[in-house]
């Protein structure tokens, strides 16, 4: 899941170099956080949060097989 995200990341920002994601686990959950540049905040959010919101569709869709719930959090 964390190199799904980071993949994604990437290839929207252009400052590919510091995308970083981190993991918190919990029982059934894991939350990634996601770290971009200040410049490419805007696109990994996209117009009224689409992308984010397709990443997150991405993530749930991977998920189900697990049987996990997987959060993710974009942080500046």
């Amino acid at each position: 899941m964390k190199e799904l995200i980071k993949y994604i990341a990437q290839a929207l920002v252009d400052h590919s170099d510091q995308v970083e994601v981190k993991e918190i686990k919990a029982q059934q959950t894991l939350v990634l956080e996601l770290r971009v540049a200040k410049e490419d905040l805007g696109k990994v959010i996209g117009k009224k949060g689409r992308t984010a919101q397709a990443m997150r569709t991405i993530l749930s869709c991977a998920s189900a097989k697990e049987q996990k719930r997987v959060i993710l959090e974009i942080v500046e």
